[in-house]
């Protein structure tokens, strides 16, 4: 790698992190418990859909996952059982996250769009014993709880149904404080959490993580997040994904910091700007689609003076959203990158030049970098894996393999490293430049062709608020980049516009990148974290009509 760029230096950053796992180590005692010695600090700032708003201080959650922690206890749950939870943005989720580290219970949070199929696959995959949701859910519960023959206890919250444990009630007949010596002595490699992964090919598969992957969350929380308990925090994600253990549970509660819980549907411009003035947030995390839609707007009417830190990840983030976000609220995007399998690898820290497009470079005390197949770390410039070097010590935070699944535990883990799945190019500095996942690379007549690089690409132009490109099937080249679009302010679609579109990308990137086809669209399909579901496109485009390729 080549010489140091920054403003700081980055060789002694890493040399000097220290990251000490005591092994008993429980992050709902080690870490809320002892938050909670402050009585009054704000731990969940919760802004209900109607605008109404509660504060729970660090002793408030502290005692509510204690009462849980009863609950469990006194129904006979054991340490490592695992609980199904689906609840939206309200406290309930983070008392039952809590009482289940509190008791050994293994909480198993699901996207509140989750349907009843998916629901029945979660609990019979994990052998889960315990079912914790909303009245919302309930009847999709039922509508599969004969299929699911473990299920032993029903709990609700914030309602009464019959057949029903209902939470609130028993929490409030339930002793305030949780005797210790009711427990086992833990570890930190206790589990606490399995996330289930989006699948593309094959079903979700599960990620377990441990109280030690919470305390490792340190590193997200110092390099990328930057927070303190100074600080109101949110972070825009729905609570099924592990960025709500990101952006939610471990970086601001081990900070200290006030989180912010938005319990509203859909992504309102104005109700979300209007949140950040009325709460004077501090540090805020969204993806970068939604930094796209605020530099459509003119935002100069909001006061978010109060914001400090800001950062995306998983999508490109255009400069001009991100210059018209600093021009409004004078702080850069920081870009940083990590999955559910991970905490933070790659960020922007700050005091750091930021590049725009790059996630910026490896965190301190993970050794991250471009590898091949073999496990050969390649070239600058040079395509290939993201991988995590393997060493003793386990790297912070990364997991150990996937639950149940030894045949795609092998597969991640070869060679002495942790192949990510994901593909990017390093520079001379050492900055990483994320090209797209192992299977979305799009072979075009022999060239390889990123669908990351060529999104960079036309978002760049001004008619295009957001596009999303995937291979398509084509008998000639192989496959063809194709890209959907959906178009900014008053551009409209024609014929003319895709040419000039495709001209443009001929003329930022390589021309052999360009998209041959281009389909305008209103919307795209997304996840409620915001990002863009390109595996429904990709089967959309192998099966569709040819569209506009001039």
């Amino acid at each position: 790698m080549g010489a140091d760029a920054s403003p700081f230096d980055y060789r002694a950053l890493r040399e000097n992190f220290r990251l000490t796992i005591p092994e008993d180590f429980n992050f709902a005692f080690d870490v809320v418990s002892e938050r909670a010695r402050n009585a009054d600090r704000t731990a969940l700032l919760a802004v209900a859909s109607d605008g109404s708003v509660s504060r729970h201080s660090y002793s408030d959650i502290d005692r509510a996952s204690d009462r849980l922690a009863n609950v469990l206890l006194d129904l006979g749950v054991a340490r490592g059982e695992k609980v199904f939870v689906m609840i939206p943005r309200i406290p309930a989720w983070h008392q039952v996250l809590l009482a289940c580290m509190k008791t050994g219970a293994v909480a198993m949070p699901g996207t509140n769009l989750l349907t009843a199929r998916d629901i029945e696959y979660r609990i019979n995959r994990s052998g889960a014993s315990i079912v914790i949701v909303t009245a919302a859910h309930v009847g999709k519960v039922e509508a599969v709880r004969d299929a699911c023959p473990g299920v032993r206890h029903l709990i609700v919250v914030d309602a009464e149904r019959d057949g029903w444990i209902s939470m609130d009630q028993a929490c409030a007949a339930a002793p305030p404080a949780l005797d210790r010596s009711r427990l086992a002595p833990g570890r930190a490699t206790d589990p606490i959490l399995i996330y289930f992964t989006s699948g593309t090919t094959s079903q979700p598969k599960m990620v377990e993580r441990d109280h030690a992957y919470g305390l490792a969350h340190t590193i997200t929380m110092r390099y990328w997040m930057t927070l303190t308990e100074d600080d109101v925090h949110w972070t825009l994600t729905d609570t099924g994904w592990a960025k709500a253990a990101w952006g939610l549970v471990f970086p601001p509660l081990l900070a200290g910091a006030a989180v912010l819980l938005f319990d509203g549907d859909g992504f309102d411009p104005d109700e979300h700007l209007r949140i950040i003035q009325a709460h004077r947030v501090t540090t805020f995390c969204a993806p970068p689609t939604i930094y796209r839609v605020f530099a459509q707007m003119d935002i100069s009417g909001y006061d978010l003076s109060s914001l400090r830190h800001c950062m995306g990840a998983g999508e490109p983030l255009n400069p001009q959203a991100m210059q018209a976000w600093k021009a409004a609220t004078g702080c850069d995007v920081h870009d940083g990158y990590g999955q559910t399998e991970t905490v933070n690898l790659v960020a922007n820290f700050p005091g750091m030049d930021i590049r725009p497009g790059s996630m910026g470079r490896p965190v301190p005390g993970i050794d991250v970098d471009i590898i091949d197949d073999d496990g050969t770390v390649v070239a600058d410039g040079t395509v290939g894996h993201i991988g995590v070097r393997l060493a003793d010590p386990w790297p912070p935070g990364l997991f150990h393999g996937y639950f149940g699944d030894p045949a795609e535990t092998a597969t991640a883990f070869r060679n002495g490293w942790y192949y990510t799945g994901d593909t990017a190019t390093r520079d001379a500095d050492g900055y990483i430049w994320f090209v797209g996942r192992s299977d979305d690379i799009i072979t075009s007549a022999g060239y390889r062709i990123s669908p990351f690089e060529v999104e960079s690409a036309l978002i760049e132009h001004p008619a295009v608020l957001e596009s999303a490109v995937v291979a398509k099937p084509d008998e000639l080249r192989g496959e063809i980049v194709k890209a959907y679009v959906v178009l900014a302010g008053e551009h409209a679609a024609s014929d003319d516009l895709v040419g000039e579109i495709q001209d443009f990308v001929k003329s930022v990137t390589a021309p052999y990148k360009y998209p041959r086809e281009i389909e305008f669209r209103e919307t795209l399909p997304k996840t409620i974290s915001g990002k863009i579901r390109r595996v429904e496109l990709r089967a959309e485009a192998a099966g569709a009509e040819p569209s506009r390729s001039p």
